[in-house]
């Protein structure tokens, strides 16, 4: 409140007049975009990371960011080489000139990290990465590159897409005996070649182990250090539980590749849940 003087027939009067309240105070800032309100990071504000997987993410209203917009943490795309060019999609007809690897991911992922990460006087002796997600810089986004085309053809073309990023120091990167985590967890899955991956060093660009046989201990292949995450086709592996509730024999399954995986340091991945009934999700 503030008193304000009133002229009433020649006589002045002093009345009490109410200050804006707290709602116009913020359209007022709002309106007037005040420095008071921006900070350089917000491309992500107010998104909690949650570890959900976009599988076949390009089919989104908009490939990689409608994800991030929900705070998912972890992207697919589906990659083909034709013609010494990437491109992202489901199949073949599906595929556009415009509708590369580097136009959907690889620039748009360069793009928001540079801008989570500005260079100026308060940054100056920061040592770390931020990643996407402002809410936790630390989380790092997770992309799967499932390669449709001859893996080994097209892994030297994906290494080289991938240049813009890692001369960035965006990729997380296992070498010497060392994993040094990144802003992004690039992993190979569909017919990404295994054997080239593992001659990889440095290597930062890992393998979607097969999550069904990780059960064996002297297969020491499997390490989190080469494969983070290992994957499986729920229907084959666990079996379709879309009606009615899932049996114990399935719950099991479940358990046992996820013990499996845990075991050796590394996450689990079901793709293909039942989606229909809506209830068996």
């Amino acid at each position: 409140m503030f008193l304000g003087t009133l002229s009433v027939l020649g006589l002045s009067v002093q009345v009490a007049r109410a200050a804006a309240g707290v709602n116009q105070q913020i359209a007022d800032l709002e309106k007037a975009n005040s420095s008071q309100l921006l900070y350089p990071t917000d491309f992500t504000q107010n998104i909690v990371p949650k570890a959900i997987h976009s599988h076949n993410d390009y089919w989104r209203d908009v490939p990689l960011l409608t994800a991030l917009s929900f705070g998912v943490a972890s992207v697919e795309a589906d990659v083909w080489l034709v013609d010494g060019e990437l491109f992202v999609g489901h199949e073949m007809a599906a595929l556009t000139k415009a509708r590369t690897f580097d136009s959907l991911y690889v620039q748009p992922l360069l793009t928001i990290i540079n801008n989570q990460n500005p260079k100026n006087s308060f940054t100056s002796n920061q040592t770390t990465i931020n990643g996407v997600f402002d809410t936790s810089s630390g989380t790092p986004l997770q992309l799967l590159v499932d390669v449709k085309t001859d893996g080994v053809q097209a892994l030297p073309f994906i290494l080289r897409a991938l240049q813009p990023l890692r001369s960035a120091g965006y990729l997380s990167t296992f070498a010497n005996g060392t994993f040094v985590q990144g802003p992004l967890l690039v992993i190979g899955t569909g017919n990404s070649p295994l054997e080239q991956i593992k001659a990889l060093e440095p290597r930062d660009f890992f393998f979607d182990a097969p999550l069904t046989e990780l059960s064996v201990p002297s297969n020491t292949t499997w390490t989190p250090t080469l494969s983070p995450i290992a994957s499986t086709d729920y229907g084959v592996a666990v079996g379709v539980c879309g009606i009615g509730p899932i049996s114990q024999a399935q719950k099991d399954n479940i358990t046992k590749f996820v013990q499996d995986a845990d075991s050796r340091g590394i996450k689990s991945r079901f793709w293909d849940t039942p989606g229909w009934p809506i209830a068996a999700r």
